[in-house]
């Protein structure tokens, strides 16, 4: 089948394509060189819109090559580069095409119409040459991979080929031209460690060091720059040398490498990391033709998969439904935040005013119950931009005035009489959060707004003894706040529109990703880990061994084990959220006496890394009293799935949040729940859980599954 056809047929599966252009124009290369063909991709929106490749997007690249190469035939050309619109080179292949993929052979032909589209370029009679000017994702990695020469912006914020995060391989030639190029182990390195730590980029400086590009230039005069540096290769001035490749047992260590790390990160639960594995193995002798025809048929099979459904859906909750939180109030009603005062200067209430005074660039004030904490708590957020300084995140300027914005007294008068958002970050008890709450009402002006960090206490009560509860929201962050993108704001019963409003107004300057949740105990993602925590902690309880219980939810592919999350959370936190929901959901949420001795004994964990790796601590062993109930790690399983799919099937019909969507939204960006998953309510559809709990699925057939 020609390339014409398999891209015809193709489109009529993705009749909504964002098509990409591919402009050619030509330039005289500077010393007499020669005639110079040079391709622009272009979709014609800005740089918000990136550039991607749907089956008109590759017949406009075909239709520019068939150009291209009738000129370098006739002598007219010296050589022909492709480059792409301004701060976008290209993000790859439009997912929502391939997931209108029913049947094999449809999945077959994507993969070969873009490798056939791609290979020309390889093939054409004038040295080829790839101009990253600006983030390059997946398929536009490849075609460049596919050209003679590359060279990279320093202003690249963003390369990688993150098929694998997607539940994909890359499939265009990532998989056989990259290891060819920069050798097997920096490859596994980009391929699959970089995709499984939650698709980490590489930087332009990155991808030149890495040899994937052979220059390096500014971005102020980026293409001139590489026009002229292509203009020296072509006349025989600049020889580009690359380093040999060792196809030796460094290749294949390599390759085991890539399957430890995916061992670690998905447990065997998700096929895509081991399938770009198998296809980087067999191109260990440089056949690229064997390799491009793998990469079509894993790219193939796994366009069918619920991986893919799975991780498209995730993919499109954190770029998409994140932007826009459903039941959010009109952004209008927001009031301007020009001062933020911070109740509290530990080291969680320091990392929100550090948070804060980063992102809003506005007067940040803490206060603490004595001096000493409040020197500490400015002293720690100094000490923070101080670091950003020393790492060149920012410039000397920009750390004074940061630092200049951050202040710190102990008289909540002086601190919070001008503040138009009050955070109390203080000890997790009711009663002392509502005192909080009374001497801020006491000294705010009145159109303030006061939020919560509380993770489990209900907010409506903490409010309930104000004269204007409806100022009050909840504002819970995750830990560490740098990182967790999640923040549940919390609604309480009379919070009005312009506190919420106001809430979500800064949420969006703080960079968050803000989720509307209902006033119930332990909001969304608390919740759902204390019953999933709490099952595994019951089942051990019981009398089933720790190893087997923690073993037993491997296959969700789940970034830590049960227990090492319990320690990184800490047993006295963990036992108080349980302690919490156990007195609201006795029934559901149970208190565990094993747990409680942990904390008593003042141990931070179940386990011990003497050796490197966990092992049960024998002082923590000592402590369990178990009873003689055994259960196999599917038993444990089937369990504890059960549980959690019974507490998401309550908590939507609470209203808790508006929809399945939602939960999976806060699990992924606030506990690292799996990408490849779709979070949680993908996974207990397709394992059959929730129709065996709830008598239905959360999500329609065909959402993050394969359609019927």
């Amino acid at each position: 089948m020609s390339i014409a056809e398999l891209l015809k047929g193709a489109a009529e599966l993705f009749p909504d394509e964002v098509v990409t252009q591919a402009h050619v124009r030509h330039v005289d290369l500077p010393g007499g060189v020669g005639r110079f063909a040079l391709v622009t991709l272009d979709n014609g929106l800005d740089h918000t819109k990136p550039t991607t490749f749907g089956p008109r997007s590759l017949a406009n690249i075909d239709a520019a090559i068939d150009r291209i190469e009738k000129e370098a035939s006739e002598g007219t050309i010296v050589g022909a580069g492709v480059t792409g619109k301004p701060f976008i080179f290209a993000v790859g292949a439009d997912l929502k095409g391939l997931v209108g993929v029913k049947t094999l052979e449809d999945g077959l032909a994507s993969g070969r119409a873009g490798h056939d589209v791609f290979k020309r370029l390889a093939g054409l009679a004038v040295p080829t040459f790839a101009y990253y000017n600006g983030a390059a994702m997946g398929g536009g990695v490849e075609i460049g991979l596919h050209c003679t020469y590359r060279t990279v912006s320093a202003a690249t914020p963003a390369f990688s080929l993150p098929e694998v995060f997607l539940g994909l391989v890359p499939g265009w030639g990532g998989c056989t031209l990259l290891p060819n190029l920069i050798g097997a182990d920096r490859a596994v390195s980009v391929i699959i460690e970089n995709s499984l730590n939650q698709n980490r980029q590489l930087k332009g400086g990155q991808v030149y060091d890495l040899g994937i590009a052979d220059a390096l230039f500014e971005g102020a005069d980026f293409l001139e720059q590489s026009l002229l540096w292509s203009a020296a290769v072509l006349k025989g001035e600049l020889a580009v040398a690359r380093p040999e490749v060792d196809r030796g047992e460094a290749w294949d260590a390599a390759v085991a490498r890539g399957r430890a790390i995916a061992d670690a990160k998905v447990h065997g639960a998700a096929p895509a990391a081991y399938r770009a594995l198998d296809i980087i193995a067999a191109v260990k002798d440089g056949d690229l033709q064997a390799g491009f025809d793998a990469e079509d048929r894993a790219l193939a099979e796994l366009i069918l998969s619920s991986e893919l459904r799975s991780g498209n859906y995730a993919f499109n909750l954190v770029q998409k439904r994140a932007k826009r939180p459903a039941g959010a109030p009109d952004k209008n009603l927001a009031r301007p935040v020009t001062k933020v005062g911070v109740v509290g200067a530990g080291l969680m209430a320091s990392q929100l005013a550090l948070l804060f005074v980063r992102r809003l660039e506005v007067p940040v004030v803490l206060t603490d119950i004595d001096q000493e904490r409040v020197d500490k708590g400015v002293a720690y957020v100094h000490g923070e931009i101080d670091k950003l300084l020393l790492k060149s995140r920012i410039n000397p300027d920009k750390s004074n005035q940061l630092k200049a914005l951050v202040t710190g007294v102990l008289d909540k008068a002086e601190a919070f009489s001008d503040a138009d958002f009050v955070i109390e970050a203080v000890f997790e008890e009711l009663g002392v959060k509502q005192k909080v709450f009374a001497e801020l009402e006491a000294v705010a002006p009145a159109h303030a707004v006061f939020a919560t960090n509380t993770s489990s206490l209900s907010v409506s009560e903490m409010a309930s003894k104000l004269n204007h509860p409806e100022r009050v929201v909840g504002f819970h962050f995750f830990n560490p706040v740098a990182v967790l993108p999640l923040l549940e704001i919390v609604r309480c019963e009379q919070t009005d529109e312009a506190s919420l409003a106001t809430a979500f107004g800064v949420a969006r300057k703080l960079k968050k990703t803000a989720v509307l949740v209902k006033d119930a105990p332990a909001f969304v993602v608390n919740r759902i880990l204390t019953r999933f925590m709490g099952e595994i902690q019951n089942v051990i309880d019981e009398g089933t061994p720790v190893a087997v219980a923690e073993r037993a939810v491997e296959p969700l592919g789940l970034p830590m084990s049960p227990l090492v999350l319990l320690e990184l959370v800490g047993p006295a936190i963990g036992l108080h959220v349980s302690e919490t929901l156990h007195g609201a959901f006795p029934d559901r949420f149970t208190v565990s006496p094993n747990l409680a001795a942990v904390v008593k004994a003042g141990k931070r964990g179940f386990y011990t890394y003497d050796s490197g790796k966990p092992e049960l601590d024998p002082e923590v062993a000592a402590l369990l009293d178990q009873g003689d109930s055994v259960l196999t790690e599917e038993q444990t399983r089937d369990r504890v799935l059960d549980a959690v799919a019974q507490e998401i099937g309550l908590m939507l019909a609470e209203g808790v949040v508006a929809e399945p969507e939602d939960i999976d939204l806060c699990l992924i960006t606030g506990a690292g729940w799996p990408f490849h998953l779709g979070g949680i309510t993908p996974y207990l559809d397709r394992e059959g859980v929730s129709e065996r709990v709830n008598g239905k699925r959360f999500l329609a057939p065909g959402v993050a599954s394969v359609p019927v």
